[in-house]
């Protein structure tokens, strides 16, 4: 199975990676600033992206997780926080470079009818919602909503999307006061990928398999 994780640098991109690597997938992995083994891609940057296509033409794609993201509003408070740039920023990565890199990666997942695997966050909520991290927030609702309507146009093609919450993780992004390890977000989503079907379609789950409670 061919499998390409974007954001693949660390955290639950890079142990993806290597779990796919592990089972004996092909795992292409993906960053901004490439380190050995990786693609280089900013999701933000079309002109990136393309040229990920580019690199990538012809090479049918069995599964596509969207896993890079930003968390740039941590800390900003009401009073004084929350620019426009960083709204800009937050969107461009989690919902704009989403979208971009599905859509240029479509002909290699339409050779294979290949998975679409969306990491967004409990933190989606519109109901469970203690205020603050309001870019993060709504951007990861609007990854979501992305994700829905892609499992919709999609399902007749026989192309699955599944959006998922990798739960509290100890990365980087998650802090060290997270409660779940790496490796068990990692392997439980793998998990979650390999039973996503077209049955299952638009699905939101934990790495637990899960339905978050909203």
């Amino acid at each position: 199975m061919r499998v390409l994780v974007t954001g693949a640098n660390r955290g639950i991109g890079a142990a993806l990676v290597a779990g796919c690597r592990a089972r004996g997938d092909e795992a292409i992995g993906t960053a901004r600033r490439p380190e050995a083994g990786l693609l280089p891609l900013d999701v933000t940057d079309p002109a990136s992206v393309r040229a990920l296509a580019g690199a990538l033409e012809g090479q049918p794609l069995d599964l596509l997780v969207c896993n890079a993201g930003v968390y740039l509003d941590k800390g900003q408070t009401l009073a004084t926080g929350y620019p426009p740039e960083l709204w800009a920023a937050g969107f461009a990565a989690n919902v704009t470079g989403v979208f971009q890199t599905i859509q240029a990666l479509m002909p290699n997942l339409r050779a294979a009818k290949g998975r679409i695997a969306i990491i967004s966050s409990m933190m989606a909520s519109d109901t469970r919602a203690p205020g603050g991290s309001y870019v993060y927030r709504a951007s990861k609702a609007a990854a979501l909503n992305l994700g829905r309507n892609l499992a919709a146009d999609l399902s007749g093609e026989g192309i699955a999307v599944g959006i998922y919450h990798p739960g509290w993780v100890k990365t980087e992004m998650g802090g060290g006061g997270a409660d779940i390890e790496v490796a068990d977000s990692a392997a439980g989503l793998l998990a979650r990928f390999d039973a996503l079907t077209p049955a299952t379609t638009g699905c939101f789950e934990d790495w637990q398999g899960k339905a978050p409670a909203f």
